[in-house]
């Protein structure tokens, strides 16, 4: 899978699983730099780990706070819905590796729990700094960070 086909997946998302009010750019740009720290945009089960999709949500980490969050729980409970998959931690965690659409909309939802702007277009130590505290990473790989940045500001030229 390329950051192109990411960002086909993160478009989809948009006009098939989330309201409008989700899809912005710098929305986009931050889930496609946090897949390419995460999943190198295409691996969907952790090697090792726990964690599933292209966002690489572990069960009791995002998939837990994004379905029971106060601002996102209705919005994933709508999502399931869309996807056809029960929403209970389980099923949301197990359908992550092969529902692209689901994985995304959880992760975007997970970053609208936070109470803070997204980062700009452009703004990488803001941006670094909003997904560690919102994925909490246990090898967080900062060096990494600007050249997965760079890539999805390139993706969305």
């Amino acid at each position: 899978m390329s950051i192109l086909e990411v960002r086909s997946i993160i478009e989809n998302t948009y006009n098939a699983v989330l309201p409008r009010k989700f899809a912005s750019t710098d929305a986009t740009v931050q889930l496609l730099a946090i897949s390419g720290q995460e999943a190198g945009w295409s691996a969907r089960v952790q090697t090792g780990g726990p964690a599933h999709g292209l966002w690489q949500f572990e069960k009791g980490g995002g998939v837990h706070g994004a379905l029971n969050h106060p601002a996102s729980r209705r919005y994933v409970l709508a999502a399931c819905a869309i996807r056809g998959v029960d929403p209970a931690e389980r099923a949301i965690y197990d359908a992550l590796p092969t529902d692209d659409l689901l994985a995304c909309a959880l992760a975007r939802l997970l970053l609208y729990t936070d109470p803070r702007p997204l980062p700009a277009p452009g703004d990488v130590a803001y941006a670094l700094g909003y997904y560690k505290s919102n994925w909490r990473p246990g090898r967080p790989h900062d060096g990494d960070w600007p050249e997965n940045y760079a890539a999805a500001m390139r993706a969305m030229a």
